[in-house]
């Protein structure tokens, strides 16, 4: 059993002692924590809820709803839904936060609560210390009787997110509609089993072949995007019959791709392929990745004319440097696509659309079109070291030993190799470095890696 507090939200295995798991002890309290602190911070007494399809939805879902009426805040449950579309309701409803029920790409035995401020956007380093910091103090004031919170549904958000999509000047439904694209959707039995093949029925996509498709939360496979694990998917375009392959996670905020003939188009290149179809279309403009992202964004940036910059890990960290460099487009290399026109949030809805107008427009083939970009490929390792180790002075000895080459310390320890990298991070909450290398082939990569290994093992062998 497991329970990690974090201050973008809480997350857990189902089951086992509280404070051991995700348990309706925990749940109940670290939603009252939210609740207190959307009350305390915005004056708003009202929260959008939403949920993925898993197992435990439903349960996590009413628990949440109760505890947030027991301190007299209204809550409009949007009930199955995606990520992106709670994050849009947010601000719709004028709401002072947002719940999203969903452990993304973790297995079935997990659930979570993802919490978001009064734009819609996960809530800062700095809220969700408050926010546990409430939780430890269990400093909640519930609601007298008479001024409980009232509960509502509303499941018509969902067409509301997809309209505005389809509003958007660079979707071009007329050009995906003239493609007669066939395609076939993975959706891993969660919620984008039927938000995936609502948007590109209204695209005018012809056939949409549903794999994995019915919101049961008994997931088909592993749900993770990475290819190890999208085996069927593949199975079914290898024999030649559909153009693409779409496969989202549990609660739609990471896209990949596959190609034509079964190949992956590759999770890294989902944001690169959209951003280059954005900055084309507006002339250039700049972008923003995390500092595990390929540098294929950095080079298609730069050659329509806008500048790069690479963000720490984490979706907030990446926003906050949207804003900051006014990024036209911007997302994390694990296949999430954030376009400020529409919202500031990982959305694979936006980008299917986004994409599917690309490839209409390019009159290419899937692996046509993944070869015209930049070859990259990420080694991704990590080394276990014992708990007396101080993780945080070998990072430090590892930028001395490299301090002639480009360094980003934002995060970890980034070092620049001409047109490869080497990125090291810290884990949080174990006693691991991951080390993450990109170079244009497997083998170098590898290399990399294994040179940066063997100069940290010599570090703490000291």
């Amino acid at each position: 059993m497991a329970l990690i507090k974090s201050i973008s939200g809480i997350r857990g295995t189902i089951g086992g002692a509280a404070g051991n798991g995700l348990t309706p002890i925990d749940v109940v309290k670290y939603a009252a924590a939210f609740g207190t602190w959307v009350l305390q911070k915005t004056q708003n007494n009202t929260i959008v809820i939403g949920r993925d399809a898993r197992l435990s939805g439903d349960m996590v879902s009413r628990l949440v709803s109760a505890t947030l009426q027991g301190l007299g805040i209204n809550v409009i449950d949007l009930g199955l839904s995606t990520t992106p579309t709670v994050e849009m309701a947010v601000p719709a409803k004028q709401a002072g936060g947002g719940i999203i029920l969903t452990a993304s790409h973790n297995p079935k035995q997990w659930n979570a609560l993802k919490l978001l401020n009064a734009t819609g956007e996960f809530i800062s380093d700095e809220d969700g210390k408050q926010v546990l910091a409430l939780g430890d103090s269990e400093a909640f004031d519930f609601a007298p009787v008479t001024k409980l919170g009232k509960y509502s549904t509303d499941d018509t958000f969902l067409q509301e997110h997809i309209s505005a999509i389809l509003a958007l000047p660079l979707v071009d439904k007329e050009a995906i509609k003239a493609k007669n694209f066939r395609v076939v959707v993975d959706a891993v039995n969660s919620t984008g089993g039927f938000a995936v093949p609502m948007l590109l029925e209204q695209l005018g996509v012809e056939i949409i072949e549903k794999l994995f498709c019915e919101p049961t939360g008994d997931f088909a496979h592993n749900p993770e995007p990475l290819p190890e694990n999208l085996r069927d998917i593949a199975r079914v375009l290898e024999k030649g019959s559909f153009d693409l392959g779409i496969v989202v996670d549990p609660d739609v905020d990471r896209l990949a791709l596959v190609n034509e003939d079964g190949t992956m188009f590759g999770e890294e290149y989902t944001l690169v392929a959209v951003a280059d179809y954005v900055l084309q279309r507006n002339g250039g403009g700049n972008t923003v990745s995390n500092l595990s992202s390929t540098r294929a964004l950095r080079d298609v940036t730069e050659k329509q004319g806008g500048s790069y910059a690479a963000a720490a890990v984490g979706e907030v960290n990446v926003v906050n440097k949207m804003k900051e460099t006014n990024a036209v487009i911007g997302g994390e290399g694990n296949g999430g696509i954030i376009y400020p026109e529409l919202h500031y949030g990982r959305d694979s809805l936006v980008g299917i659309a986004l994409f599917l107008s690309h490839l209409a427009k390019s009159g290419m083939t899937m692996t046509r079109l993944r070869a015209s970009y930049p070859n990259y490929f990420i080694s991704k390792n990590k080394i276990e070291l014992t708990p007396e180790i101080n993780t945080d002075e070998v990072l430090v000895r590892m930028q001395e030993r490299y301090a002639k080459h480009p360094i980003n310390s934002i995060d970890g320890v980034k070092i620049e190799f001409d047109k490869e990298w080497v990125h090291l991070r810290k884990s949080n909450t174990e006693p691991i470095i991951r080390i993450y290398a990109e170079s244009d082939s497997n083998a170098t990569a590898d290399h990399l890696a294994n040179k940066i290994i063997g100069d940290i093992k010599e570090i703490i062998s000291k």
